[in-house]
């Protein structure tokens, strides 16, 4: 199995967990993707890639001409249609696809967003020169996404939690990488902020449905790392040995088609 079909098949058993986790339908990063758009000097079209439970698609409906919802999980866009016509958009279109080979002519799209997914792409590099391709001229492309952190063993230790509770996890990159990811492409960056983000153990787990012994040995492996490890990533550990949640890392960067 490669690491796309890895990817529907997580996705597609837990797509109704994406519509209403509050970690994907809220935050400061959502909200500041939303100003940054409503700041964009066009914004008629706009393709939301790996759309996933579809809020930022939902977010930017009222703003737009029209957007696109693309996602490689056919299921994930039904769960995201049903969420976003039921809040009463009727000018977001539904397309499924792959991240690294878009299905759309050069130059289509005043703005492209990706929030929360890139980092189960295997090729991101082909994804930002996709991204690059479709974009017009003077277009805004938005990028939302968790991050490694720049130490390598915290990078490693990061990277790989994610894979033990995800298989469909491919990486978490860190933010100097994506700043070069995106102006190796062509594009210019203009803004770069980053989030903390708190993720709670349990429901980070069944987000993905994770089975219980596995979900014990990634706790057992969590709780043996060195203690700069833990201390960097804040691990909370109850007194009964359980762990409550940890402490990771987002950003968000918006650049220019030039």
């Amino acid at each position: 199995m490669n690491e796309k079909e890895n990817v529907q098949i997580q996705f597609g058993k837990n797509a109704g967990n994406y519509v209403t986790s509050t970690a994907h339908a809220e935050g400061a990063d959502l909200a500041e993707l939303v100003e940054i758009v409503k700041n964009h000097r066009t914004r008629g079209s706009i393709l939301d890639i790996a759309t996933g439970g579809g809020h930022v698609a939902n977010a930017l409906a009222p703003l737009a001409e029209v957007v696109i919802a693309y996602d490689i999980t056919e299921k994930m866009l039904e769960k995201a249609e049903e969420f976003i016509h039921g809040n009463g958009h009727r000018n977001v279109k539904f397309v499924c696809g792959d991240a690294e080979n878009l299905s759309f002519p050069d130059s289509s799209f005043d703005i492209v967003t990706c929030r929360i997914a890139a980092h189960h792409f295997p090729h991101v590099e082909r994804f930002v020169q996709e991204v690059f391709r479709v974009l017009k001229a003077g277009g805004l492309f938005i990028l939302v996404d968790n991050v490694a952190p720049e130490l390598e063993e915290y990078d490693e230790f990061y990277n790989a939690i994610e894979k033990k509770r995800d298989p469909s996890h491919f990486r978490a990159h860190k933010k100097s990488k994506w700043i070069t990811f995106v102006e190796s492409a062509g594009m210019q960056v203009r803004s770069m902020r980053t989030f903390v983000k708190k993720f709670q153990y349990e429901i980070w787990c069944a987000r993905m449905a994770l089975p219980a012994d596995d979900k014990n040995e990634l706790s057992t492996y969590m709780k043996d790392a060195a203690k700069d490890i833990r201390d960097h990533f804040s691990l909370e550990v109850n007194e009964s040995g359980q762990i409550e949640g940890f402490i990771g890392e987002s950003i968000l960067l918006a650049s220019v088609k030039k």
